[in-house]
């Protein structure tokens, strides 16, 4: 043997690791939970404005560590400490809070169950009739949640071992984010995880602060620094503005330049040059009396143009991971010789560290006795420790999809057992699919699957029957399984690089799902009766709402019922997306000197801003612009502490928002309207308060 080089495992050899029962303690439950609660806030609240939900990876596992490490340390002080806090107990946290605020997402409370809703169908003319509409109360949501979440946990337990140990697949979050927490348990990453708090508590109490200013201007919509002309008023009505919102400035420093760049051109195409042209032809291409939120009027182009970016896109990600996955099977299947095969494909076998070569509790005696691969060794052994067998996850499966099969009928009646059953039946294929690509790309196309599931169940059960419903409904059970199925993957990376085992983390996730499953209703409802969710004019417009209806209408009513020429615009950007995607790996492969692939716009994130305008873009790059000039001061500082900034730049909004929601429900005003008036509007203004007051 030699000595392990680079070798993370190595400092904690002298580290007992405990068994699955310790790693799942009651301290870091109740942990999860509070922090649970955070999360789902913020996961709410962003999905409730623009639909974008940066990783809050980073922030869990900090968070977590944070605020187990002061608990013990205090318990220490007190000689009332009996199990010292490891990364596995850290690993257990930040996948059960993950697990929680993926609910969020996923539970479609902004999107495929919002859709359902009077409000949002009310925008619509078409497919507005009572039996495809569902009035949304907390009972039933939670009741569907739980009957769809915890299929996609069972189905991925069997495919664990073909991922993480013979493809060896990255998972990129999860191999982040267990480097994160490997690096907070050393003494130098204690150090750097000590100043990384503070950072995160300082920006965390700004940004609430800050929130809590703004209140006071904001007596009413339009008011206060969140309707800020930065570039104008006329710009203003085109929503080109500034909103001092700090969530926003913190995502744009967690999102890549590329992404804000190219929803700061997709705000520029879609609001500065398409929209104000269209809404010329009013009149001649949509009704001049339809409202400015009908889908037959300017508000189908939005909404319907976004829908076939995002489908585009979509469609371009599924078929390719698709067959770059086929590729790399069939590669595996014919490239090897027998023997290799054999050996790649069979589990691999314990660790060569037997107990002739370990002391105290199994760990190498010396330095010398380490091999070079120490880490993929002692690891493998350990993520073969509690094993859950292939039958147990095989028969939930099974019993689950079972379960929904006669529930999920009884809440939605325009859904048929055999259209359950065919969804449950479709799941684990895309599933598969999805967790492999996500541990290639790092991206979940879940919600992509979702929309296809919409398009087919719409069209299958028709608009006399109850399409647009069947169809959002369809599309919770899809996204559910695909989503979590990704998830929970991504964690099994995170807990074979961490040592924690595969048994606590499947746990985990489902005390956290469970935890989700009621918390996301709650919250949601929160938002939903102190204000006007999905309202294309207000806080919480809840973009996703409107698109996935819209995307349930084409399936039940086709094109026909769009304004004249949407299609034709549609299906060009359809085309669009297809082809961007087309030259951005066509320069990847080809064009390897200057890597000009880096500056091609992104569809997906073009989409976007299509319908809401680009004033959450103005906020995301200007947080582009401070990680860049932070990066050219001190660019050490900038990677060590620009994610801890950021995470709570976004937390301290997103906590403002409970206290926001509480006044709002108790019909306390702000004292203030802060408003911005043209020259001329000032005048009648002054004019009309002045013949008031003289009267």
């Amino acid at each position: 043997m030699v000595q392990a080089t680079n070798s993370t495992e190595k400092a904690f050899r002298d580290t007992e690791v405990p068994p699955w029962t310790k790693q799942i303690t009651v301290r870091s439950m109740v942990t999860s939970f509070f922090l649970s609660i955070i999360f789902n806030f913020i996961v709410c609240k962003l999905n409730l404005t623009t639909g974008i939900i940066p990783s809050l990876n980073v922030a869990a596992g900090l968070l977590g560590f944070a605020l187990l490490k002061g608990y013990t340390a205090l318990l220490q002080k007190l000689g009332l400490l009996k199990q010292p806090f490891t990364r596995q107990e850290n690993t257990v946290v930040q996948t059960c809070v993950v697990a929680s605020s993926g609910i969020a997402f996923s539970s479609g409370t902004a999107s495929y169950l919002l859709g359902m809703s009077p409000q949002v169908a009310s925008q619509g003319d078409a497919g507005n009739t009572l039996i495809n509409i569902k009035r949304l109360s907390i009972p039933w949501m939670t009741g569907y949640l739980f009957t769809v979440s915890f299929a996609g946990l069972f189905f991925i337990i069997a495919l664990r071992k073909m991922m993480i140990l013979q493809r060896k697949l990255t998972y990129p979050s999860g191999t982040a984010t267990a480097h994160l927490i490997n690096s907070f348990h050393t003494p130098k990453g204690a150090k750097m995880a000590a100043r990384q708090v503070s950072a995160l508590f300082k920006s965390c109490c700004g940004s609430f602060v800050w929130s809590f200013f703004q209140w006071f201007f904001a007596a009413s919509d339009g008011c206060g620094f969140a309707s800020f002309p930065i570039f104008g008023l006329k710009a203003y009505k085109q929503r080109f503005y500034f909103d001092f919102s700090t969530t926003y400035i913190g995502c744009g420093m967690i999102t890549s330049y590329m992404v804000n760049i190219s929803m700061l051109v997709g705000a520029v195409i879609s609001w500065g040059i398409m929209w104000p042209l269209i809404e010329q032809k009013k009149g001649i291409w949509y009704g001049a009396h339809l409202s400015a939120s009908s889908l037959h009027g300017i508000q189908g182009y939005r909404v319907f143009i976004s829908i076939g970016m995002i489908l585009g896109d979509g469609l371009y990600h599924v078929m390719y991971h698709a067959g770059y996955m086929g590729f790399i099977l069939i590669k595996s299947l014919f490239s090897n010789k027998p023997e290799e095969k054999k050996v790649e494909l069979a589990s691999p076998s314990p660790s060569p560290l037997s107990l002739s070569n370990m002391e105290g509790g199994g760990l190498p005696s010396s330095e010398t006795e380490l091999s070079e691969n120490y880490d993929e060794e002692r690891r493998t052994e350990y993520f073969l420790k509690d094993q859950i067998p292939v039958s147990v996850a095989a028969a939930g499966y099974i019993a689950l999809a079972g379960i929904s099969i006669i529930v999920l009928p009884f809440i939605f009646h325009q859904l048929k057992w055999y259209h359950v059953l065919t969804a449950y039946i479709i799941a684990p294929v895309l599933a598969f699919c999805n967790a492999y690509g996500c541990g290639l790309t790092d991206w979940s196309l879940a919600s992509n699957y979702g929309k296809i599931a919409i398009l087919i169940f719409s069209a299958w059960v028709g608009s006399e029957k109850g399409g647009v419903i069947a169809g959002l409904a369809s599309c919770g059970v899809m996204m559910s399984i695909v989503s979590t199925a990704s998830d929970l993957m991504q964690d099994f990376k995170t807990g074979y690089q961490t040592l924690s085992s595969p048994r606590a983390m499947f746990v985990s996730q489902v005390f956290g799902t469970a935890m989700g499953c009621v918390m996301s209703p709650l919250i949601f409802w929160f938002f939903y009766k102190a204000y006007r969710v999905g309202d294309p004019t207000g806080s919480y417009p809840a973009p996703y709402g409107l698109m996935y209806r819209g995307i349930a209408l084409l399936g039940v009513e086709g094109f026909g019922s769009l304004p004249k020429h949407c299609v034709t615009l549609a299906v060009s950007f359809f085309a669009f997306a297809i082809a961007i995607n087309i030259v951005t790996e066509f320069l990847k492969r080809y064009e390897t000197k200057y890597k000009i692939y880096r500056f091609v716009p992104n569809a997906m994130a073009m989409a976007v801003p299509f319908y809401l305008g680009s004033y959450f873009v103005i906020d995301m790059c200007l947080g582009s612009l401070v990680l860049f000039c932070w990066k050219l001061w001190n660019k050490k500082q900038a990677e060590d502490l620009a994610p801890a900034v950021a995470s709570g730049l976004i937390c301290g909004e997103s906590m403002w928002g409970v206290p926001a929601a509480i006044l709002s429900l108790a019909n306390v005003k702000a004292p203030i309207c802060m408003k911005f008036l043209s020259y001329s509007d000032n005048d009648r203004v002054d004019s009309f308060l002045s013949s008031s007051g003289s009267s």
